[in-house]
């Protein structure tokens, strides 16, 4: 029986368009609902119960840094590419993306209200073509290729956490309004 999949946490960016539009600082350590981004990212990944890997070696492009990341979770029943900037997402997410790999598909990605958003996740037979990604465009390629197969599962989910990434400082404010009208509810 295969082992779970990883959720690998790609943390390695430079995060240029954030400074760019305005943006003071790293997004990942940008405050945030009494924490930074990359926390919150990380408090959901713990919560899911699942294993977990922070790939944060500053990597030149996307594609660099999941190679490294499932070069180092080698072994792993597959893996859920998780941008770190991606605060919203739910640990319950993250499990139902999980499971929706333990079919025969090659590829699970969740959408909200007909989005596409992250995780996307790769069976474990993906692993060759993850570790010899380069370059920034990172795993669109083998999601297309698997989409084209009919090997992708589409999940649909009720969170707005799995769009939500933070690339300017108006989307770091509207995340942290989310967060906090999320915290008052609890």
């Amino acid at each position: 029986m295969p082992s779970s999949p990883v959720i690998v946490v790609l943390a390695s960016g430079r995060g240029e368009r954030f400074t760019a539009a305005g943006g003071i600082g790293y997004k990942l350590h940008a405050p945030m609902a009494g924490s930074t981004v990359l926390e919150h990212t990380l408090a959901a990944v713990r919560a899911s119960g699942l294993p977990w890997h922070l790939e944060d070696a500053g990597h030149p492009g996307m594609g660099d840094s999941i190679a490294a990341a499932v070069r180092a979770t080698a072994g792993a029943g597959g893996w859920l590419i998780l941008p770190a900037d991606l605060p919203l997402v739910q640990p319950a997410t993250l499990q139902t993306v999980a499971r929706a790999l333990a079919g025969t598909s090659q590829a699970a990605q969740p959408h909200y209200r007909g989005a596409r958003g992250h995780p996307v996740a790769f069976a474990a037979n993906c692993g060759l073509q993850l570790a010899a990604l380069s370059g920034n465009q990172g795993a669109a390629p083998i999601l297309r290729a698997l989409r084209d197969a009919q090997q992708v599962v589409e999940v649909e989910v009720d969170d707005v956490g799995i769009v939500t990434d933070i690339d300017t400082p108006e989307e770091l404010a509207r995340a942290e309004a989310l967060m906090l009208e999320r915290l008052s509810r609890a």
